[in-house]
């Protein structure tokens, strides 16, 4: 039986074998069985790039919203992964603590319109902080930035306890200085 590409990405993305999940399961899958060795430099770099040239492809012929909405929910490994449900309990609930938070420990600069609900927030770095993929010149990535604005809306949500939207509007990989979402609140 022969799969083509569109059904194969579909399903290996909608099961989180691939994106952000791809690098747990083949970490967890490394500390399982003892006898198999941990996941050295050479296998990060391996699942990095494996990664990056699935992203990359990701962008050839697919329709961009369906890859937009598949990568989007895959950020919620990496929000896991990182415990942010724990970083984020003590500003749930205050918005503006969280503002300060992000600007002091993150060095995000924050504009907030709270007339409009729309937040906009940039990550204030001349490097992309992506670490599920290497950046590749020769590669077009960019639609790992998908991931960011599932992670983004999550964790704003989290905090303002309310749906957000977040979308990415400038991003290293796509060739501007720095990486910059626009949050909009419900």
């Amino acid at each position: 039986m022969s799969i083509n590409r569109k059904d194969f990405l579909k399903t290996a993305c909608l099961s989180g074998v691939c994106l952000c999940g791809f690098s747990a399961i083949a970490r967890s899958a490394n500390s399982i069985d003892p006898s198999v060795p941990s996941a050295s430099d050479d296998n990060q770099i391996l699942i990095q790039d494996w990664v990056s040239m699935l992203i990359s492809n990701l962008g050839v012929g697919l329709d961009q919203e369906a890859v937009r909405t598949v990568i989007r929910k895959s950020a919620i490994v990496h929000y896991n992964n990182l415990k942010m449900d724990d970083v984020l309990a003590g500003y749930i609930g205050n918005l503006d603590k969280f503002i300060g938070f992000l600007q002091e420990k993150w060095n995000w600069k924050i504009d907030y319109n709270k007339a409009t609900k729309t937040l906009i927030a940039s990550e204030n770095k001349n490097y992309c902080v992506c670490p599920i993929i290497k950046h590749k010149k020769e590669q077009d990535t960019s639609a790992i930035c998908y991931c960011s604005e599932g992670f983004t809306e999550k964790m704003f949500s989290t905090v303002a306890g309310v749906a957000t939207t977040a979308t990415v509007v400038s991003s290293i990989r796509r060739g501007d200085a720095f990486c910059k979402y626009k949050i909009v609140f419900a």
